[in-house]
C-alpha cells in the first residue's frame, strides 16, 4: 500500500479523497493555486505546494508543476478526483513514466474511452446495445443526410471529443441538418481542437441512466448498481438519484452483467462509469467516464462502500476481494449539487461565505470544503457542495433531502438550493416521473411564472 499520495484536484474532492486516506493511515499531499492558498484542502493536507497562479491552465492542469511536487514530497502516487487531468490519458502515462502510480485507468482504456467513437465501437463490438446512428465520424455533411434518413429524424450531431454539451446540435427535420452540422463542428473545434463528429437518432424522452462499476488487474469486474441523472440544465447535472425509480430489477441484473461482462474482456481496471440513455426498456450506451463521477456518493450511501478506498487498494495492485453476489443495495439515496450561482439565471455567485451551517442527523452526508469566511474564487467550476442524503424508501429520502435543504445556510453568495426546494416538491418529481428535458422545461416555467 501506499505511504503518501498527491491529490491532483481541489475543493470539495480533494478533502474527499483525503479523508478516505487519512482513514488509510496514507499522508496526503495537496496542490494548489495562489488562489487557493486558504482552501480547506490545503488546510488539512499533511504538506502543501503551490503549483502555479489561479488560471486552471497554469496551475491544476500544470503537469510539469504537478509532477515536481510529487517528487520533492515523495509521493508514490496520484490521484486525479475528477475534471482537470482525470481523463487526460497522457498524464496518466506521464505519471507511470516517472515511476508513480496513476489511481485509475490505464491509459489505454482513457484514451480509448475518451474518444466518443472508439467508444461506442468498442462497445459495439463487445455486445453493449447503441443508440442507432452512424458507425464512426461522419466524412461530410452527405454522409450526415444520408444517416439521419437512414435512421429518422430529429436527430443529434456530436462531437467526437465532446463533453458538456460543447458540440451537440439537434436537427429535427432534413432542413435543419446542414446548420447542425456546421455549428456542432465549429463548436467542438474551438473547444476540443478536434472537429470530428457523428450522428445519433434523438430520443424524445429518455432517461441518463448510468452504471458504476470497479475492475481490478487480475480481470475482476463488479457493477453497484444504477445511478439516474436525468435531472439536467443545458447537459449539466444538478440532482442525482440511486436507484433509478424508472427501472426494474430484471432491467438492473440484465445491464448490469452485460457491462461487467464487456469491461471485463477489456480488462479494464479502478473505477469507471457507463452512461446509457434508457427509452421504453431499452438501455443505449453513449459514452464511459474513466474517473470518479461527481455523484459517487449516492452509491455509497446505498451499497456501504468507499468507492475511493477501493481505488486506492485497485491501484495497489490489490484483488477486489468480493463478487457481484457479495453487493447489496439497500435503500435509496439522492444527492442535490449546490452551486454558487443565481437559482434563476444561473449567473455565478463568487464571494465570501459570511455564514456556513451544514445539515445533519440520520442519513445525511455534506460534502464541502467551505467555512465561514472563506472567499470562493471566481476562477473554477462553480460547485461547491454536495448534499446527499439515504433513507429506506425513496419517498423518505424525498422528505429528508427536503429537511436537509431547509438547515443548509450559505450566507454570503446565492446558490441553487431555492431551486432544488422547488424541485424536490414538485408532484412529477416525487412519482419519478421525469426524463433528460424535463429539467429545463420546469425551469423555463418557473422563470415565466
Amino acid at each position: 500500500m501506499f505511504s503518501k499520495i498527491l491529490i491532483a484536484n481541489r475543493g470539495e474532492i480533494a478533502l474527499r479523497i483525503q479523508r478516505a486516506c487519512r482513514e488509510m493511515g496514507i499522508k496526503t499531499v495537496a496542490v494548489h493555486s495562489t488562489a487557493d492558498a486558504d482552501a480547506m484542502h490545503v488546510r488539512l493536507a499533511d504538506e502543501a505546494v503551490c503549483i502555479g497562479p489561479p488560471s486552471s491552465r497554469d496551475s491544476y492542469l500544470n503537469v510539469a508543476a504537478i509532477l515536481s511536487a510529487a517528487t520533492i514530497t515523495g509521493a508514490e502516487a496520484i490521484h486525479p478526483g475528477y475534471g482537470f487531468l482525470s481523463e487526460n490519458a497522457e498524464f496518466a502515462e506521464t505519471v507511470e513514466e516517472h515511476g508513480l502510480a496513476f489511481i485509475g485507468p490505464t491509459a489505454q482504456h482513457i484514451r480509448m474511452m475518451g474518444d466518443k467513437i472508439t467508444a461506442k465501437t468498442t462497445m459495439r463490438e463487445l455486445g453493449v446495445p447503441l443508440v442507432p446512428g452512424s458507425d464512426g465520424a461522419l466524412p461530410d455533411l452527405q454522409s450526415a443526410r444520408e444517416v439521419a434518413e437512414r435512421v429518422g429524424y430529429p436527430v443529434l450531431i456530436k462531437a467526437a471529443a465532446g463533453g458538456g454539451g460543447r458540440g451537440m446540435k439537434v436537427a429535427k427535420t432534413a432542413d435543419e441538418i446542414e446548420e447542425a452540422w456546421t455549428v456542432a463542428r465549429t463548436e467542438a473545434r474551438a473547444a476540443f481542437g478536434n472537429d470530428e463528429v457523428y450522428l445519433e437518432k434523438y430520443l424524445n424522452r429518455p432517461r441518463h441512466i448510468e452504471l458504476q462499476i470497479l475492475g481490478d488487474a487480475h480481470g475482476n469486474v463488479v457493477h453497484f448498481g444504477e445511478r439516474d441523472c436525468s435531472l439536467q440544465r443545458r447537459h449539466q447535472k444538478l440532482l442525482e438519484e440511486a436507484g433509478s425509480p424508472a427501472l426494474t430489477d430484471a432491467e438492473r441484473e440484465e445491464i448490469g452483467r452485460t457491462s461487467t461482462e464487456a469491461l471485463a474482456r477489456m480488462g479494464y481496471r479502478n473505477a469507471g462509469t457507463l452512461e446509457f440513455l434508457y427509452q421504453d426498456g431499452q438501455f443505449c450506451f453513449i459514452e464511459m467516464n474513466t474517473r470518479l463521477q461527481v455523484e459517487h456518493p449516492v452509491t455509497e450511501m446505498v451499497c456501504s462502500v468507499d468507492l475511493v478506498r477501493e481505488q486506492i487498494r485497485l491501484a495497489a495492485g490489490e484483488k477486489l476481494g468480493y463478487t457481484q453476489k457479495d453487493i447489496k443495495m439497500s435503500g435509496h439515496a439522492i444527492e442535490c449539487r449546490i452551486n454558487a450561482e443565481n437559482p434563476e439565471t444561473f449567473a455565478p455567485s463568487p464571494g465570501t461565505v459570511n455564514v456556513f451551517h451544514a445539515p445533519g442527523g440520520l442519513g445525511v452526508r455534506m460534502d464541502s470544503a467551505l467555512y465561514a469566511g472563506y472567499r470562493i474564487p471566481p476562477y473554477y467550476d462553480s460547485m461547491i457542495a454536495k448534499l446527499i442524503v439515504h433513507a429506506p424508501t425513496r419517498q423518505e429520502a424525498i422528505a429528508r433531502m427536503q429537511r436537509a435543504l431547509d438547515e443548509c445556510v450559505v450566507d454570503g453568495v446565492q446558490t441553487v438550493i431555492p431551486l432544488h426546494r422547488k424541485i424536490l416538491a414538485d408532484p412529477s418529481f416525487q412519482k419519478g416521473d421525469y426524463t433528460i428535458h424535463w429539467l429545463e422545461n420546469f425551469v423555463a416555467a418557473q422563470t415565466k411564472s
